[in-house]
């Protein structure tokens, strides 16, 4: 990644130090070390903040390792306030010295940790940063999401990323200064809600301004008293009251309308910090089976997206790729995508916000149920809805998938507990978006029923979804999937029915068959897009659905189901992709039926 965008989009400050680049590393498997000054013999320079396994790394060791060990130097003087060291992400376990001080440590490989170093810097302004990370490659009670737990990538999972895969970096801050912030646009009384949470020396008097922009026109200029360490406060914006209007505020795919922000903190007349930030007016809701955006109902257009990029595994090559990912998803015709088992970086939710793509954020899995396995699902789970929560992209959150880590819903309480206890904490965290506890099948607690059904074949999909038959018989007698959809004690209670995961024809261009997998077959360019084109034409004139997710948006590894390859070269022409996404665009996002 660049060293030049800022890792943090919503919470902006004008000066930042990136420490992305070279680092001295090396490999640990006989656990030699255990503090930092027995780290010596460093074997390799790693290219932060690639993942040792990737070849963008400059290391490419796709290896059984245990522990590894980061390092560098960087020129950095004292500061009268705090200095913030940030990293975005580190897989799994990770402890951090700063000058042979441990300052950090955090478990979770998929959400960020910051430490305050302010009192470990050097005087001469030379300091070194030292990072062990341990990330067992055979524990199944992590979550993992795709990361294989196999020598060799097989089946639908991929290679493991082990250590920093996203942006470290730093920041020099005052000593009162802005921790955090959280939006939350209420769409019926055209109103955001800020909540602004200060850390540091907290006295009285301290005061912030918060201004609001859409495009050059300011919206508001609010001033509050910090109560304690937070604001909270609905800042009211003019409602015209007329849709048209009004529908120049509001945010969707079509017309991505983002309000930018600024927010700074004072005391007796000085600014202590200054954040830029955004948000946007929008809302997400469920009326009875169909699925509401700002108000009206909306047709759901999702692509299954995994995130990976053939030289760089789960961190982007850039954050221009990140950006022309966004814009692949829509130029086929996708207003949406289900980011499947990965929290992706923020940099990729930012351009989602700017360029209008929605977005399903789903919680890697775990692969083995325990105690200790849902106690990390719950705290790392917990983090990234606070860390993405104010981004208007985000649609919908989802829990468990395919009942990975929870294998035995149907006959164990204890499973089917977890379902529904994540489903409440995550409705508890965020009571604005849907919630999915088990997409794909065995549905609990859920605000929207998931089905994956891999049947290519486009007429008895049709006679499976358009039907004269109670939805019940659905759920009953035909099993999508060979699973039932609805646990016990859960019957379908007129929730939006969302076709999650279908498709995922294989169409390899360059290798033929021999090495690539996918759940159906096409050997031509014609026979790939005859068949997508009838399999949407199916999807989007079925009744039943409120959406649908195609697997997928490129190959990945070893499947070659997407409908770009790898590096994201178009399989078929963008245009004709589009056409059949949107069945011919012959109606608006609106219903009977998708098209």
């Amino acid at each position: 990644m660049s060293q030049f965008e800022y890792p943090r989009p919503q919470l902006v400050r004008e000066h930042w130090i990136s420490l992305n680049g070279p680092w001295k590393f090396m490999f640990d498997d006989e656990r030699r070390c255990r503090m930092p000054d027995g780290a010596t013999g460093w074997t390799h320079q790693i290219e932060v903040p690639f993942a040792p396994e990737s070849r963008a790394s400059g290391i490419g060791d796709t290896g059984f390792h245990t522990v590894c060990w980061y390092e560098r130097t960087f020129p950095l003087a004292p500061h009268a306030g705090h200095t913030l060291l940030h990293f975005g992400a580190v897989d799994y376990r990770a402890r951090v010295w700063v000058n042979q001080h441990l300052v950090a440590e955090h478990e979770g490989g998929h959400t960020p940790f910051s430490a305050d170093i302010s009192g470990v810097l050097r005087e001469e302004g030379t300091q070194l940063v030292t990072l062990c990370v341990e990330d067992d490659p055979h524990d199944l009670a992590k979550p993992r999401g795709k990361q294989d737990w196999l020598l060799e990538a097989h089946s639908i999972w991929y290679p493991r990323t082990t250590g920093i895969w996203q942006t470290v970096w730093i920041e020099q801050v005052a000593s009162t200064y802005i921790q955090s912030l959280r939006w939350t646009p209420i769409f019926e009384t055209y109103e955001i809600g800020c909540e602004i949470f200060a850390t540091g020396d907290i006295t009285e008097d301290l005061f912030v301004e918060v201004k609001i922009w859409h495009g050059a026109n300011l919206l508001a200029d609010d001033h509050y008293k910090l109560l304690g360490n937070e604001a909270n406060r609905k800042i009211a914006l003019s409602d015209p009251g007329i849709d048209d209007s009004r529908n120049e505020l509001l945010w969707s795919p079509e017309r991505p309308t983002l309000l930018t922000a600024e927010v700074s903190l004072h005391h007796r007349g000085k600014v202590l910090d200054l954040v830029h930030s955004y948000t946007a007016l929008r809302s997400v809701a469920i009326n009875r089976d169909r699925f509401m955006l700002n108000g009206r109902a909306y047709a759901l257009r999702l692509v299954l997206d995994q995130g990976y990029w053939p030289e760089s595994l789960l961190t982007a090559p850039s954050d221009a790729a990140l950006k022309r990912d966004v814009e692949l998803a829509k130029a086929m015709g996708f207003n949406g995508v289900r980011k499947h088992q990965k929290i992706e970086d923020p940099r990729y939710l930012y351009w989602a916000d700017r360029l209008g793509l929605l977005v399903w954020e789903e919680m890697p899995s775990a692969y083995r149920f325990s105690p200790k396995a849902i106690t990390r699902m719950l705290r790392e789970w917990t983090e990234a809805i606070e860390r993405d929560y104010s981004h208007p992209c985000i649609i919908v959150w989802v829990a468990f998938n395919e009942s990975w880590g929870v294998p035995n819903l149907t006959l164990t309480q204890a499973h089917r507990n977890a379902v529904e206890a994540l489903y409440h904490l995550t409705r508890t965290l965020d009571a604005t978006r849907p919630v999915i506890g088990n997409d794909g099948w065995e549905a609990s607690a859920t605000d929207i029923l998931g089905i994956h059904d891999y049947d290519c074949n486009p007429d008895r999909l049709a006679a499976r979804y358009t039907t004269s038959e109670p939805t019940r018989t659905l759920f009953d007698q035909r099993r999508p999937g060979g699973r039932i959809l609805t646990l016990d004690g859960f019957p379908h209670r007129g929730q939006p029915i969302v076709l999650t995961e279908f498709g995922g024809v294989a169409f390899d261009r360059h290798n033929g068959s021999a090495r690539t997998w996918g759940y159906s077959r096409a050997h031509t360019e014609d026979s790939f897009l005859d068949l997508y084109r009838r399999l949407l034409a199916v999807v989007n004139t079925t009744t039943m659905f409120s959406g649908f997710c195609y697997t997928q948006f490129s190959d990945t590894f070893q499947e070659a189901n997407g409908l770009l390859c790898a590096d994201r070269t178009p399989k078929v022409p963008l245009e004709l992709i589009s056409a059949a996404t949107r069945n011919d665009d012959k109606k608006e996002d609106c219903y009977p039926g998708i098209a």
